[in-house]
């Protein structure tokens, strides 16, 4: 294909050195073969809006129309920026660097998979839809730039909170609008269903080939991720956040990892992104050795403004009980508490409050399951309650104890096991007992936990209400504790209570079963 309007050829390395964004209100797609220049854009937008535009080529590569909003946004690729308004005070519109776009996109696909797999998506499904949405992908980062334009006047990175909370109503809205036809939305993008095409493309070369943006596979994207962070590159052209999460203890390995599954963490920036985050989890109380652990599970927390996002959710949780003196321990346990949106915190904590928390229970759940937080209110918490209500259990007291439970698939955890202790003679009265007494009951594992050490308590000279008395026998390692315990009590002759053999010390352990022998030589039998 030729130059434009007479232009002088232009490389592919110019034509991809920069990116602007121009705003232009009441554009038609009509008009969309004519914008071939900065010139002819010019004459389109309106009066006073932009002052006479350079006359270096310019080529449309996406104007999508949309009914509802007076305002569109055409992404450019050209070697110059636009003009200045008119208007003094106004910032000029800034380049977008193509390693951000990179990494914006990464964060609109974290986003995309948090959203499906909440509406009931398994991680594998998720995944095959994600790989069929490139195009959507692309509509997300667009979306991102229109919601978000005087930040990139200014040329501010988004943070990962605030690029949450810009795309997620947006799902909602489109969730809302095609109910069950939105996975076909987001994978057919932009034929959406049941309405009329309005997008056309124009491709870098100036022919419309296509209805979509160029794609930029997920596989490309980690490829170019992982060539930054390459064990082959030499050490000294590392990326800066590299060299100095290595000084830290962490494995050039497990950044890769990282990298791998998040590739927009290679593009992050040292001193504007990574090292803040660190030293304030330093300063919090965090081990430094805790670091590289904290960030390979959760890369996103270096993504997150200290001053706008990371230190206000911190107060925001205080204030909902949280105890400021746990933080070092509550993000090591759980980094992505911090990432969640403030709409996110409160549903869940509105949740534990309906429940019949206090605020202390509150800051005792936080403090010691910050995971609940990112459990789904609707499709874990509430079902797992009404489930435990069904069974006559307190749930305000059970949550406290045990919050983790409540993470427990019902049909996969709660049912079986529930079904396990019934189907061997326990009653729903006895089950209560049981779950207040033990309430981490229902985390224990069938196969692993339950049904070995039912097994071997077949063996034991107790009788089964003694499970009822003390549960927590479940909690106890079978090899380690329970098994050696009882060898010894069979072997000294002496019987004692089940909660004696498993939760005494060991020093207290050697006391009772002296205190038995003595007795039993004395022909003392004591009945208890």
């Amino acid at each position: 294909m030729g130059p434009l309007l007479g232009s002088p050829p232009i490389s592919p390395a110019k034509q991809a050195t920069k990116i602007s964004l121009i705003e232009v209100k009441s554009l038609k797609s009509s008009v969309l073969n004519q914008c071939m220049s900065y010139r002819s854009l010019s004459a389109l937008a309106p009066s006073g809006k932009c002052r006479a535009l350079r006359s270096s080529p310019c080529l449309v590569v996406l104007l999508r129309s949309q009914a509802h909003v007076g305002v569109k946004v055409v992404f450019c690729w050209a070697r110059f920026g636009i003009a200045e308004p008119r208007t003094q005070s106004a910032l000029s519109i800034r380049a977008l660097r193509p390693t951000l776009l990179v990494a914006e996109r990464e964060e609109a696909k974290a986003v995309l998979t948090l959203f499906l797999k909440k509406q009931g998506l398994s991680s594998a499904t998720a995944a095959r839809t994600l790989n069929k949405s490139d195009h959507f992908i692309d509509h997300l980062v667009s979306k991102l730039h229109s919601i978000h334009i005087s930040r990139y006047l200014v040329g501010r990175e988004l943070t990962t909170l605030e690029i949450r909370d810009a795309l997620i109503p947006y799902l909602e809205n489109l969730l809302n609008e095609h109910g069950n036809a939105f996975v076909d939305v987001v994978e057919n993008f932009p034929d959406m269903p049941g309405k009329e095409k309005t997008a056309e493309v124009v491709s870098p070369t100036g022919v419309l080939e296509s209805k979509k943006l160029p794609n930029v596979t997920r596989k490309s994207c980690k490829l170019r991720a992982m060539a930054r962070v390459s064990g082959s590159t030499p050490a000294e052209k590392l990326p800066q956040h590299v060299v100095y999460l290595i000084d830290l203890g962490m494995e050039l390995e497990k950044i890769q990892q990282v990298t791998r599954k998040f590739p927009a963490f290679a593009s992050y920036s040292l001193e504007g992104k990574v090292k803040p985050v660190v030293e304030f989890l330093l300063e919090l109380g965090v081990s430094k050795s805790d670091i590289p652990i904290i960030i390979g599970k959760r890369p996103q927390l270096c993504g997150i403004s200290l001053s706008e996002n990371l230190i206000p959710t911190m107060k925001f949780l205080e204030s909902l009980g949280l105890d400021k003196k746990n933080w070092a321990n509550v993000i090591y346990r759980s980094p992505p508490l911090l990432t969640h949106s403030r709409q996110k915190l409160k549903s869940t904590v509105d949740f534990l409050h309906e429940m019949g928390l206090t605020v202390e229970d509150v800051g005792k759940v936080l403090t010691r399951w910050p995971t609940i937080i990112g459990y789904s209110v609707e499709n874990n918490l509430r079902p797992t309650a009404e489930y435990f209500q069904m069974l006559g259990v307190n749930v305000s007291a059970l949550l406290p104890r045990s919050p983790q439970t409540f993470g427990l698939s019902i049909e996969g955890n709660l049912k079986p096991v529930t079904e396990f202790f019934l189907q061997r003679g326990y009653t729903l009265e006895d089950l209560r007992t049981m779950i207040q007494r033990c309430g981490t009951l229902y985390t224990f594992s069938l196969e692993k936990n339950l049904i070995p050490k039912w097994e071997f308590f077949l063996t034991m000279d107790y009788q089964r209400s003694e499970l009822v008395k003390f549960p927590q026998y479940f909690a106890y390692s079978l090899g380690e504790r329970i098994k050696p315990r009882y060898a010894l009590v069979r072997q000294r002759g002496v019987k004692l209570l089940l909660n004696q053999v498993l939760s005494l010390s060991d020093k207290e352990f050697d006391k009772a079963l002296k205190r038995k022998l003595k007795k039993k030589l004395d022909g003392v039998v004591l009945t208890e």
